[in-house]
């Protein structure tokens, strides 16, 4: 594809005469930082090496150290990050991940995982000479287990050069790979470090789709369920970086900068190591995945000179609604055939109690409720701890033996979120679906976010058993509530949603192209009729044709479904299609970042909270912990744990299952 970077040589160079330039910006009282920016953003990285020489055999000092003198902040780590040779940078940054009293484990991984041979022997040969030390050997000292071995392994520079493929290996590693993970109890985590340390990239794509194809889901998601920690995450960057490093980075980007604080290490470390490879296409990838130019995002975020440098090494904006380099448009049609690929094995963190018992539950409830003062540990640790079914076999016991409604006890006893959040664990599924739709229509406004996430995420038979006990509850049918309480093509959408009526089948190759060139073709309507097209084929169709016509959509229109939606549409129309979209994707992702939404930020969205943890705790609550935690580097347990608290944030965790 040619040169795929932001920064490159200055066809007029003189080194002589920029030596000269910063000199005289960096004289006298303060420091003109414009020119200095200016110029230096704009040279290679080799060229800088000339003018650092030039500088020194014209006045007999160093550039670095005086631009160090004169600059302060991050604009000057930013700077000096510029004036080292790639291999030195990329050194410095290993040294300083390891010095001190902890170890920066995500800079370590990012470095160790993306570079190639020879960056990596480089590297090698940087740190040797600046600290007089081996860098394998002080990396080993500062890591430990599985982490340290595939570290190890990277560190070697050994990987087989891309375009290598032994036809021959392709399904036996991959079999290999299923062996030593899915197959059995544990994982031979030697397997996943020799050949995912050592085949080549073209190979590895390769035994990649194989394995997709062998146990039904990615080689991801089968890394976030057998391994842990550090070493996880490392082993799910060298995949990500076998997939597309300008993704690996964008993701990398858009982490340093969402949330509350830039993390401006990763920033600097990213824009100036990318910023003469493949930044274009890293840019790409972030318009593709986030929706938002990466552009546009760095001007959001940070400030002054430190902003106008990064803004001069991104290189230009992008057009959200643009089509797509070549890069991001194989990404997009790699992406959605993975999702049409895996079948996502769901997995919940509350499972029945064993030698259940309902009357003794049923008694010792009553014991905690009795008198004056409630034992609400005791409350807590039985209903967290049983599955719904066992807590519907509580609630007859209770009524039998005591002759009286555990709810009503229960209400009576707790309050505000705890008693919620127990209530909610008390009700059947159904019951607890209606109660929610019902809380999001009543009184002044709507919570329309409540409405789509949940109707966008249950299948066909727990929305009509929604219905039914809608129905029984409020003596009105929820499509006549829905009707009532929203307007034009979004109550459309949600009433077509509510039927509980979505296909299911086989995918049908020829309706997916049909589907496809259908809504590429809708893209040219006028508002409402793109709106109608949409609607009759994202709420009707099955999860399994729409990941596969969402593919093709990217061959028809050479855009993704997403960025469609994101530019055409507008307010809950919008935000329900879009929802459809994410879930067909990754419904766990999806549910991840309603998580996030509900707890980031000044106050807490209880509501939205408990809905999901109820709701998800049996049937898929640890696969979206686990996307909580790739997505958002921080787990769920931490999240909760730090925005909720006392009986409210015991029983959460309880649901949660554990710390990621």
């Amino acid at each position: 594809m040619g040169f795929r970077g932001t920064v490159f040589d200055d066809p007029g160079f003189d080194a002589n005469a920029d030596a000269e330039a910063l000199y005289n910006a960096m004289k006298g009282l303060g420091s003109d930082k414009e020119a200095i920016l200016d110029l230096i953003t704009s040279r290679s990285n080799a060229q800088r090496q000339e003018i650092r020489a030039s500088y020194k055999s014209l006045y007999g000092k160093d550039l670095i150290d005086d631009l160090k003198y004169e600059l302060t902040g991050k604009f000057e780590r930013l700077i000096i990050a510029l004036m080292r040779t790639p291999a030195y940078h990329d050194a410095k940054e290993i040294k300083d991940a390891i010095k001190g009293a902890g170890t920066d484990e995500k800079c370590l991984i990012e470095i160790l995982a993306s570079r190639t041979n020879e960056q990596t022997h480089a590297m090698r040969e940087a740190y040797n000479d600046a600290y007089g030390r081996d860098l394998e050997e002080d990396v080993i000292g500062d890591t430990s287990g599985h982490f340290k071995k595939m570290l190890v392994v990277l560190m070697q520079g050994t990987r087989e050069e891309e375009g290598v493929v032994h036809d021959d290996l392709v399904e036996e590693d991959a079999q290999a790979l299923f062996t030593a993970g899915e197959e059995q109890w544990g994982t031979d985590e030697s397997i996943f470090i020799m050949l995912l340390g050592n085949r080549s990239v073209t190979h590895l794509r390769l035994v990649f789709d194989e394995y997709q194809k062998m146990a039904e889901k990615s080689i991801e998601d089968s890394i976030k369920s057998e391994l842990s920690g550090d070493f996880e995450r490392l082993m799910l960057a060298v995949v990500q970086c076998i997939r597309s490093v300008p993704m690996f980075f964008a993701r990398r980007l858009y982490k340093s900068m969402k949330g509350m604080g830039t993390a401006d290490n990763t920033l600097i470390r990213i824009m100036v190591s990318r910023a003469e490879m493949d930044m274009l296409d890293i840019r790409e990838c972030f318009r593709l995945r986030y929706e938002k130019s990466l552009h546009h995002m760095i001007q959001d975020d940070t400030s002054g000179e430190y902003k106008r440098t990064l803004l001069k090494l991104c290189g230009g904006d992008d057009d959200i609604a643009g089509e797509f380099f070549p890069e991001a448009a194989q990404i997009a049609y790699k992406m959605w055939e993975i999702s049409a690929m895996t079948t996502i094995m769901p997995r919940g963190t509350v499972r029945p109690a064993p030698d259940f018992d309902p009357a003794s539950d049923a008694q010792v409830l009553r014991k905690a409720m009795k008198g004056f003062g409630t034992d609400e540990d005791t409350i807590i640790d039985i209903l967290a701890q049983r599955s719904n079914e066992q807590r519907q076999e509580i609630r007859q016991a209770f009524k039998s033996l005591l002759g009286r409604d555990l709810m009503a006890d229960l209400k009576s006893e707790l309050s505000k979120n705890l008693c919620r959040l127990v209530m909610g664990l008390v009700m059947t599924p159904p019951e607890f679906d209606a109660k929610m739709m019902k809380k999001a229509m009543e009184g002044a406004g709507t919570d329309e976010h409540a409405l789509i996430e949940i109707l966008v995420t249950r299948t066909n038979e727990q929305i009509q058993d929604m219905c039914a006990a809608y129905q029984d509850a409020y003596k009105k049918s929820l499509e006549d509530a829905i009707s009532s309480d929203t307007s034009g093509h979004f109550c459309r959408i949600l009433v077509s949603l509510v039927q509980g009526a979505r296909e299911d089948g086989c995918v049908d190759m020829d309706r997916v192209h049909e589907d496809a060139q259908a809504l590429a073709d809708a893209c040219n309507d006028e508002s409402d009729d793109m709106v109608v097209k949409f609607m009759s084929i994202l709420c009707t169709r099955s999860f399994r044709h729409l990941k596969r016509v969402f593919q093709e959509f990217v061959v028809c229109s050479n855009k993704d479904i997403e960025q469609i939606i994101k530019k055409h549409m507008s307010g809950d129309v919008k935000q329900v299609m879009y929802a459809i979209v994410r879930s067909v994707k990754n419904q766990p992702s999806y549910l991840a970042d309603r998580l996030y939404k509900a707890m980031k930020g000044l106050g807490t969205d209880d509501r939205a909270l408990i809905r999901i943890m109820v709701s998800r705790s049996e049937t898929d609550l640890f696969n979206i912990r686990k996307e909580f935690k790739e997505t958002h580097d921080a787990s769920l347990h931490e999240f909760i744990q730090g925005d909720t608290s006392g009986d409210y944030r015991k029983t959460l965790l309880m649901l949660c299952g554990g710390e990621d």
